[in-house]
């Protein structure tokens, strides 16, 4: 593929399931909502793997795991249904503390057998020494274990038995979309799943308060974005790297 000149997806798209792996709440909404809105409205069902229940995301001394991890998880099934999505998994990992464990190598195989997606979407295991911010390390264990996880894990029959002992037959995914990868091969024209998109992102009010920021700022992203893949002025846009698992 040309990084240089990224494929735009088409609605001709064949995957018809899509599994979206993210450490926390609210990563796939700032990451890749715009894409899920777009790809359910053409019929694709998109399921939502959360490894962590974002139980250290309050600045409150006084506020308990257990409440923000209700509060979290709450905010993440509205924010998923407000971009068609209504299959959430959350793993329940500490925030703070994710590594690419075998075990969690192993829980996320049980759920890619389980949901049999002909794509994940997933964060980069790679550190972005230009935005810091979005290299959270548990944002780079989950991308790396995803990927472990995709291969060789899910697909072998002879890697977590236990799977096999709970009647999951394994399953190959054949192909792997990166989020905010530093050079995307692949771009979706998000412009009109803007609003939905935005809308997700303020379900987690935990997080963005009212969100008063959050339009121009997700408005400067996505036009970057689509500036760089040549599409038309005032279009938004996000980008991934495309990776043939198969």
């Amino acid at each position: 593929m040309d990084v240089a000149n990224p494929a735009r997806w088409s609605p001709e798209d064949s995957a018809r399931r899509v599994l979206v792996i993210t450490a926390h709440p609210d990563d796939v909404d700032f990451g890749a909502a715009g894409t899920v809105k777009v790809l359910t409205d053409a019929g694709i069902e998109v399921s939502y793997c959360i490894v962590t229940n974002g139980d250290a995301g309050s600045s409150d001394p006084h506020q308990t795991a257990a409440e923000i991890a209700e509060i979290r998880q709450r905010e993440q099934r509205a924010a998923a249904a407000a971009v068609g999505v209504h299959h959430v998994v959350f793993l329940g990992y500490p925030d703070g503390e994710v590594e690419p464990t075998i075990a969690l190598r192993r829980d996320l195989s049980r759920v890619i057998r389980q949901v049999r997606p002909d794509r994940v979407i997933c964060q980069s295991p790679e550190r972005n020494w230009e935005r810091i911010y979005g290299s959270h390390p548990d944002h780079l264990a989950a991308g790396e274990a995803a990927i472990r996880a995709v291969y060789p894990d899910a697909r072998n029959h002879h890697a977590h038995k236990v799977l096999m002992a709970e009647g999951l037959e394994p399953h190959t995914v054949p192909e792997v979309w990166v989020m905010a990868a530093s050079a995307p091969t692949i771009v979706v024209d998000t412009t009109h799943a803007f609003g939905s998109k935005l809308a997700a992102l303020r379900c987690h009010q935990s997080q963005v308060g009212e969100g008063e920021h959050l339009e121009q700022l997700l408005r400067t992203w996505g036009e970057s974005q689509a500036r760089a893949a040549g599409l038309e002025e005032g279009h938004l846009a996000e980008g991934f790297r495309v990776v043939n698992t198969a």
